[in-house]
């Protein structure tokens, strides 16, 4: 069985030394409309249930912009993911670290990755639903890899200045301790409301939600330093 991979939009910047012209904004405040809105729509209804005529009228667009800019729904939806992504290494590659101190930027990054997950729920939402697809879609992407590498290059950064140090071991993976802190931060918060009944706590308190961070930052730690 043959495979298709289908690439998400590539857009249409100016020319270096040349501003944007008027179409090139319009047509990029489009794009940028119709990610927002699909967002939104993917989302709340998962990729199954969204309908592109939702996703247009939240945009205050029309289908055909949709298929002109995206090829298709499965196109606009593994670019929303691609933006997830995107927005999310943008977002870390704005944290001021000091790599002298590998302690405080660790701690750092894993409180970064903690609050951001808090102020984006759409990230874990949106994952979670793309999880329950065996990753179909964003198996697809051109792009994917790319976005792994800088959050796995700030840690190894940070790996590296504590191992150079002596304060952390000089056997550790930049990809493990990137997936140790992703995984305590993304299943307490995606697994909370079940967990809270399940465990007959209030896991969404904001007592318990600041004694898991502090835990997840000792955890983590105590897995690095020598």
């Amino acid at each position: 069985m043959s495979t298709t991979t289908t690439r998400s939009p590539t857009r249409k910047l100016a020319a270096p030394g040349r501003k944007p012209g008027v179409r090139e904004l319009a047509a990029q405040e489009t794009q940028d409309s119709i990610l927002r809105a699909a967002t939104r729509i993917f989302a709340k209804h998962g990729f199954s249930g969204a309908r592109v005529d939702q996703i247009s009228k939240a945009a205050k667009s029309h289908d055909r912009m949709i298929y002109y800019y995206f090829g298709s729904k499965e196109g606009l939806y593994i670019a929303v993911l691609e933006d997830l992504y995107r927005r999310f290494n943008d977002a870390e590659a704005r944290l001021k670290l000091n790599v002298e101190k590998p302690e405080e930027a660790l701690v750092a990054v894993v409180s970064f990755m903690w609050d951001y997950y808090q102020r984006n729920p759409e990230f874990i939402t949106l994952l979670n639903d793309e999880n329950l697809h065996r990753g179909k879609h964003i198996s697809k992407s051109l792009r994917a890899r790319e976005y792994s590498s800088p959050a796995i290059q700030i840690l190894e950064s940070v790996l590296a200045s504590g191992a150079q140090k002596k304060v952390f071991r000089k056997d550790l993976l930049g990809r493990d301790v990137y997936l140790m802190i992703a995984g305590l931060n993304y299943f307490y918060l995606s697994n909370r409301f079940t967990l809270s009944a399940f465990l007959g706590e209030k896991l969404e308190n904001q007592d318990a939600m600041v004694h898991w961070q502090q835990f997840v930052i000792e955890t983590v730690l105590r897995t690095v330093k020598t």
